[in-house]
């Protein structure tokens, strides 16, 4: 998938403000309607340049697209970082010229059904304020005890001479124990002010999860890789395994083959019911990198009648 330089296509500045912006939109939509224009690539500029006015014109979606950077070049191979937009504050409303589908795949992987940001609502007299969004990323730790957390987030904002920037706003957070992936924690009142005398709307954050250096998580699930010797597999054993809540004995039944999932109920994500957590073997050799080590390995491939290759039929 190929980088979209927006600033490029409307031949504007990075650092332009929202009427520039919309007057280079005016001037290229005018240049490229294929109802008038005698350009050979009229409807695909045309196409194009609304796809970056879609993005330009709205503080929200230039914010977050701003923060990838300005080392990105037009063409260039491009997939979006994990998490790019997390800890943004966004208003609903959703899109404003024609939905995610209608534009490129760049388009579409940044700011596709996961993304809340953009639009609005015209003001009433007495009307509650528009709920806000945003996405947060957590400590597995603290989905498994739960924790009060001080998050920081990034509100972008046009300042007073029309240009896109980001203030930082701190909440206090209680994480719930059990909270899974994809989960909305709703901080009451804490979205956009109230019309009028109308209540300020609520801000609802979007929990993901930090990667963890022990555990993979698949909903309330957690699988953990654990190294096994190759005596341990082949004849069995009680090893120790780390658990977020503790490690635990685990027995490793005789001939146990690499790959094997051993179940420990209710270790996973505390809930109800709880999740579980699945122990993946991994089977591990001892290097040869000694005389008495490599003098073992030769005894195993003198007495040991074991062909890895047997069901291959060759």
């Amino acid at each position: 998938m190929e980088f979209k330089d927006y600033y490029k296509i409307m031949g504007v500045k990075r650092d332009s403000t929202q009427d520039e912006i919309k007057r280079a939109y005016r001037k290229l939509a005018r240049k490229y309607h294929p109802d008038v224009s005698k350009e050979a690539d009229a409807e695909a500029r045309f196409k194009e340049v609304g796809e970056a006015y879609e993005v330009l014109k709205d503080p929200e979606k230039r914010a977050a697209y701003d923060q990838l950077g300005a080392n990105w070049k037009a063409g260039q191979e491009f997939h979006p970082p994990p998490d790019w937009n997390a800890g943004f504050e966004f208003s609903g409303g959703g899109f404003t010229g024609g939905d995610a589908s209608a534009f490129s795949d760049f388009f579409e992987s940044l700011f596709g059904r996961n993304f809340t940001g953009g639009g609005g609502r015209g003001p009433a007299y007495h009307a509650k304020g528009e709920d806000h969004h945003a996405r947060i990323l957590i400590d597995l730790e603290d989905a498994y005890h739960g924790a009060n957390r001080t998050i920081t987030l990034q509100v972008p904002e046009l300042d007073a001479h029309g240009r896109v920037r980001t203030r930082q706003r701190t909440l206090k957070v209680h994480i719930p124990k059990g909270v899974k992936q994809g989960q909305r924690i709703r901080l009451a009142g804490q979205g956009a002010p109230g019309v009028g005398k109308g209540p300020a709307g609520d801000l609802y954050l979007e929990v993901a999860f930090k990667p963890h250096p022990l555990y993979r998580m698949e909903g309330r699930d957690l699988y953990i890789d654990l190294p096994l010797a190759p005596w341990e597999a082949a004849l069995g054993a009680k090893v120790k395994v780390p658990t977020p809540g503790g490690a635990v004995d685990l027995k490793i039944p005789p001939n146990s083959k690499m790959g094997r999932k051993l179940r420990l109920k209710g270790r996973g994500i505390p809930n109800k019911p709880a999740g579980d957590l699945y122990v993946v073997l991994q089977i591990v050799l001892p290097p040869a990198d000694s005389e008495q080590a490599k003098a073992l390995y030769r005894q195993m491939e003198r007495e040991l009648a074991f062909n890895p290759r047997a069901k291959l039929g060759v």
